[in-house]
Protein backbone atom coordinates (compact mmCIF):
# COMPACT_ATOMS: atom_id res chain seq x y z
CA UNK A 1 0.00 0.00 0.00
CA UNK A 2 1.03 3.30 -0.84
CA UNK A 3 2.19 5.57 2.38
CA UNK A 4 -0.31 8.39 1.79
CA UNK A 5 -3.06 4.75 2.78
CA UNK A 6 -0.74 2.75 4.95
CA UNK A 7 -1.87 -0.97 6.27
CA UNK A 8 -4.01 -0.71 9.29
CA UNK A 9 -2.39 -1.68 12.17
CA UNK A 10 -3.51 -5.47 13.00
CA UNK A 11 -3.59 -7.01 16.52
CA UNK A 12 -4.28 -10.88 17.30
CA UNK A 13 -5.88 -11.92 20.07
CA UNK A 14 -5.35 -15.62 20.78
CA UNK A 15 -7.76 -17.27 22.76
CA UNK A 16 -6.27 -20.80 23.74
CA UNK A 17 -8.54 -22.92 25.13
CA UNK A 18 -9.92 -26.88 24.71
CA UNK A 19 -13.52 -26.13 25.94
CA UNK A 20 -13.96 -22.53 24.65
CA UNK A 21 -12.36 -23.75 20.59
CA UNK A 22 -14.96 -26.84 20.86
CA UNK A 23 -17.72 -24.57 21.54
CA UNK A 24 -18.70 -25.58 25.19
CA UNK A 25 -17.23 -22.85 27.38
CA UNK A 26 -17.76 -19.17 26.18
CA UNK A 27 -15.02 -17.43 25.40
CA UNK A 28 -14.39 -14.88 28.22
CA UNK A 29 -10.42 -13.86 27.51
CA UNK A 30 -10.48 -12.78 24.06
CA UNK A 31 -13.20 -10.30 24.74
CA UNK A 32 -11.73 -9.15 27.61
CA UNK A 33 -8.86 -8.14 25.95
CA UNK A 34 -10.35 -6.82 23.09
CA UNK A 35 -12.30 -4.27 25.32
CA UNK A 36 -9.42 -3.55 27.16
CA UNK A 37 -7.55 -2.55 23.97
CA UNK A 38 -10.48 -0.32 22.80
CA UNK A 39 -10.32 1.67 25.88
CA UNK A 40 -7.09 2.52 25.74
CA UNK A 41 -5.81 2.50 21.83
CA UNK A 42 -6.48 6.01 20.48
CA UNK A 43 -4.89 4.95 17.22
CA UNK A 44 -7.25 3.17 14.96
CA UNK A 45 -6.86 -0.74 14.39
CA UNK A 46 -8.44 -4.19 13.71
CA UNK A 47 -8.53 -7.39 15.66
CA UNK A 48 -7.72 -10.33 14.06
CA UNK A 49 -9.19 -13.17 16.57
CA UNK A 50 -8.25 -17.36 16.79
CA UNK A 51 -9.54 -19.67 19.73
CA UNK A 52 -7.80 -22.30 19.62
CA UNK A 53 -7.17 -25.73 21.34
CA UNK A 54 -4.33 -26.51 24.11
CA UNK A 55 -1.98 -28.09 21.08
CA UNK A 56 1.10 -26.83 20.91
CA UNK A 57 1.83 -27.21 17.23
CA UNK A 58 -1.65 -25.30 16.94
CA UNK A 59 -0.69 -22.23 18.86
CA UNK A 60 2.96 -22.43 17.21
CA UNK A 61 1.28 -22.44 13.58
CA UNK A 62 -1.37 -19.55 14.41
CA UNK A 63 1.42 -17.41 16.47
CA UNK A 64 3.36 -17.65 13.05
CA UNK A 65 0.27 -17.01 10.97
CA UNK A 66 -0.30 -13.68 13.03
CA UNK A 67 2.87 -12.66 12.76
CA UNK A 68 4.00 -13.30 9.07
CA UNK A 69 0.92 -13.85 7.37
CA UNK A 70 -1.56 -11.23 9.17
CA UNK A 71 1.13 -8.79 9.44
CA UNK A 72 -0.09 -8.19 13.38
CA UNK A 73 2.22 -5.99 15.35
CA UNK A 74 0.73 -7.08 18.82
CA UNK A 75 0.02 -10.96 19.53
CA UNK A 76 -2.09 -11.15 22.71
CA UNK A 77 -2.63 -14.79 23.77
CA UNK A 78 -4.98 -15.98 26.83
CA UNK A 79 -4.84 -19.43 28.63
CA UNK A 80 -2.65 -22.45 29.02
CA UNK A 81 -0.45 -20.27 30.92
CA UNK A 82 -0.63 -22.55 34.16
CA UNK A 83 0.98 -25.67 34.91
CA UNK A 84 -1.45 -28.16 33.92
CA UNK A 85 -0.28 -30.62 31.57
CA UNK A 86 -2.19 -29.65 28.79
CA UNK A 87 -1.16 -25.55 29.98
CA UNK A 88 1.69 -24.96 26.89
CA UNK A 89 0.92 -21.64 25.58
CA UNK A 90 4.77 -20.55 26.88
CA UNK A 91 6.14 -23.15 25.38
CA UNK A 92 4.50 -22.51 21.94
CA UNK A 93 5.18 -18.98 21.92
CA UNK A 94 9.16 -19.57 22.89
CA UNK A 95 9.35 -21.97 19.92
CA UNK A 96 8.20 -19.10 17.10
CA UNK A 97 10.33 -15.99 19.11
CA UNK A 98 13.46 -14.87 18.49
CA UNK A 99 13.72 -13.20 21.63
CA UNK A 100 12.26 -14.14 24.81
CA UNK A 101 11.42 -10.55 26.74
CA UNK A 102 11.73 -11.11 30.55
CA UNK A 103 11.01 -8.54 31.90
CA UNK A 104 6.68 -8.99 30.76
CA UNK A 105 6.56 -11.75 32.62
CA UNK A 106 8.10 -10.85 35.39
CA UNK A 107 6.29 -7.69 36.01
CA UNK A 108 2.94 -9.61 35.36
CA UNK A 109 3.41 -12.10 38.18
CA UNK A 110 4.95 -9.15 40.69
CA UNK A 111 1.37 -7.38 40.01
CA UNK A 112 -1.03 -10.55 40.05
CA UNK A 113 0.95 -11.85 43.66
CA UNK A 114 -0.21 -8.77 45.43
CA UNK A 115 -3.47 -9.77 44.18
CA UNK A 116 -3.60 -13.47 44.35
CA UNK A 117 -0.69 -16.05 45.76
CA UNK A 118 -1.72 -18.49 43.15
CA UNK A 119 0.06 -15.98 40.68
CA UNK A 120 2.99 -17.71 41.50
CA UNK A 121 1.96 -20.80 39.43
CA UNK A 122 1.66 -18.53 36.26
CA UNK A 123 4.41 -18.94 33.44
CA UNK A 124 3.43 -16.15 30.98
CA UNK A 125 6.02 -14.68 28.98
CA UNK A 126 6.34 -12.43 26.01
CA UNK A 127 8.74 -12.06 23.37
CA UNK A 128 9.51 -10.73 19.82
CA UNK A 129 8.67 -12.40 15.80
CA UNK A 130 9.94 -10.00 13.04
CA UNK A 131 8.47 -6.97 13.38
CA UNK A 132 5.83 -8.65 16.01
CA UNK A 133 5.79 -8.99 20.19
CA UNK A 134 3.80 -11.69 21.40
CA UNK A 135 2.46 -11.49 25.01
CA UNK A 136 1.04 -14.15 26.99
CA UNK A 137 -1.90 -13.51 29.26
CA UNK A 138 -4.09 -15.50 31.88
CA UNK A 139 -7.47 -17.34 31.18
CA UNK A 140 -9.47 -14.97 34.17
CA UNK A 141 -10.60 -11.38 32.48
CA UNK A 142 -9.90 -9.49 35.48
CA UNK A 143 -6.15 -10.83 35.46
CA UNK A 144 -6.00 -10.01 31.52
CA UNK A 145 -6.95 -6.83 32.59
CA UNK A 146 -4.45 -6.66 35.76
CA UNK A 147 -1.24 -8.01 33.83
CA UNK A 148 -2.54 -5.35 30.59
CA UNK A 149 -2.38 -2.63 32.67
CA UNK A 150 1.24 -3.70 33.79
CA UNK A 151 3.10 -4.31 31.24
CA UNK A 152 0.80 -1.84 28.34
CA UNK A 153 3.10 1.67 29.01
CA UNK A 154 5.96 -0.73 27.16
CA UNK A 155 3.92 -2.54 23.85
CA UNK A 156 3.97 0.72 21.98
CA UNK A 157 7.55 1.76 22.52
CA UNK A 158 8.81 -2.03 22.18
CA UNK A 159 6.74 -2.15 18.57
CA UNK A 160 8.76 1.09 18.13
CA UNK A 161 12.11 -0.77 18.23
CA UNK A 162 10.80 -3.15 16.26
CA UNK A 163 10.20 -0.64 13.44
CA UNK A 164 6.14 -1.22 13.52
CA UNK A 165 3.21 1.01 13.51
CA UNK A 166 3.10 3.92 16.19
CA UNK A 167 0.35 2.88 18.83
CA UNK A 168 -1.14 6.01 21.16
CA UNK A 169 -2.69 5.62 24.32
CA UNK A 170 -5.70 7.17 26.39
CA UNK A 171 -3.22 8.88 28.57
CA UNK A 172 -5.67 9.20 31.88
CA UNK A 173 -5.91 5.22 31.61
CA UNK A 174 -2.37 4.42 30.89
CA UNK A 175 0.61 6.03 29.90
CA UNK A 176 2.92 4.72 27.15
CA UNK A 177 6.44 5.13 28.00
CA UNK A 178 8.77 6.62 25.39
CA UNK A 179 12.09 7.76 25.62
CA UNK A 180 12.79 11.54 25.11
CA UNK A 181 15.06 11.32 22.68
CA UNK A 182 12.57 8.32 20.78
Amino acid sequence: MSASNPLPIRIGIVTVSDRASQGVYEDKGGPAIREFLQEILTCSWESVPRIIPDEQPVIESTLRELCDTEQCCLVVTTGGTGPALRDVTPEATAAVCERILDGFGEQMRAVSLKIVPTAILSRQIAGTRGRSLIVNLPGKPSAIRDCLMAVFPAIPYCIDLLEGPYLTTNESIVKAFRPKSA
